[in-house]
């Protein structure tokens, strides 16, 4: 396993995260989740990925408990909040009130003493940034969170909320999370750019495009597929489409001729870019992570990259 530093600061996380969205506590049982992340961390994986949201508080519960028969000092956890976990008025957001709140719970959950990454799971247009970073920064001077970072934020957002947090004394963003795939490539236009000149590194999550990029789907969808799971399935279907589907398996054949599986190709594409310090991966079995895990231990040359661009640009010129 490789690592890579995230953002500009001296943490270092593996190329490979494990997340626990819509896996832990939902899709496995706890048994098959701690299976899963004992093996991810005998393979190297030393970053685990999950949010205050995932099942409930479900996925929080399970990857603290599994992470009991691993050294703590050795794992690098992150966690997220701003989507809804009640009813009330202050159950939603990136208020101070909110951040504290549902740190605390978090910590609870995963019943462990500090979160190494606290992110802001969406952009707060409602609470200023001040305010979420002071929270943070408050969180990290006390030694209950080590690093902030935010999700699903535009690179319009980061910067401002890098300017604030300069002009305040406040601790920086080291890390950005969003989608990233052969299929989603959004964020090479302005995020990377930005996030490079910033200091700020992209843990990128859905590398596989929702299972699309494995290639199973390409004779179609079954009826017990990831494609009717509940909760996944409208991201899923945004994906999956037609032209889509011919630039896959035009990609299944690069991947074939030069060795790969498509797993592994679409691994390495996000991960070629350096700003890139993390591919989050949903894992449903250990046969699964064993194959993934295949990816980093293989590199792209220069002709397989041009072949894929090549293919990439063929699917843009179609829109």
């Amino acid at each position: 396993m490789n690592y890579r530093g995230l953002g500009r600061s001296g943490l270092k996380v593996s190329e490979l995260g494990l997340g626990t969205y819509l896996t832990f506590g939902e899709k496995l049982t706890e048994k098959e989740s701690i299976s899963i992340i004992q093996k991810a961390f005998e393979n190297g994986i030393n970053f685990f990925d999950t949010a205050n949201v995932y099942q409930g508080g479900l996925a929080e519960e399970i990857l603290g408990r599994a992470l009991k028969s691993i050294p703590r000092l050795s794992t690098v956890i992150g966690t997220k909040a701003y989507f809804r976990v009640g009813d009330g008025p202050n159950d939603k957001g990136l208020s101070r009130k909110h951040i504290i709140e549902q740190a605390h719970k978090s910590l609870k959950r995963l019943d462990t003493d500090y979160i190494d990454v606290f992110y802001c799971h969406s952009f707060d247009k409602n609470t200023p940034i001040e305010e979420t970073l002071r929270a943070i920064d408050d969180l990290i001077r006390q030694g209950t969170v080590l690093y902030a970072g935010v999700s699903n934020w535009s690179a319009e957002q980061i910067n401002e909320a890098i300017r604030i947090a300069d002009q305040k004394l406040l601790d920086r963003i080291i890390v950005s999370q969003c989608e990233y795939s052969l299929l989603k490539r959004g964020i090479e236009k302005e995020m990377i750019p930005a996030s490079e000149k910033l200091g700020v590194s992209q843990v990128v999550f859905s590398p596989l495009a929702q299972g699309i990029l494995t290639g199973k789907y390409n004779n179609g969808t079954s009826e017990n597929s990831r494609a009717n799971q509940q909760g996944v399935n409208k991201f899923f279907h945004q994906l999956y489409t037609k032209e889509n589907m011919d630039v896959v398996k035009n990609l299944d054949e690069i991947a074939n001729q030069y060795d790969f599986s498509l797993s592994e190709l679409a691994i390495l594409w996000v991960l070629r870019k350096k700003n890139v310090a993390s591919a989050i991966m949903g894992i449903s079995s250990v046969r699964q992570l064993e194959l993934n895990l295949k990816a980093v231990r293989k590199t792209l040359n220069k002709t397989v990259i041009e072949e894929v661009e090549k293919v990439l640009a063929q699917r843009i010129s179609l829109r």
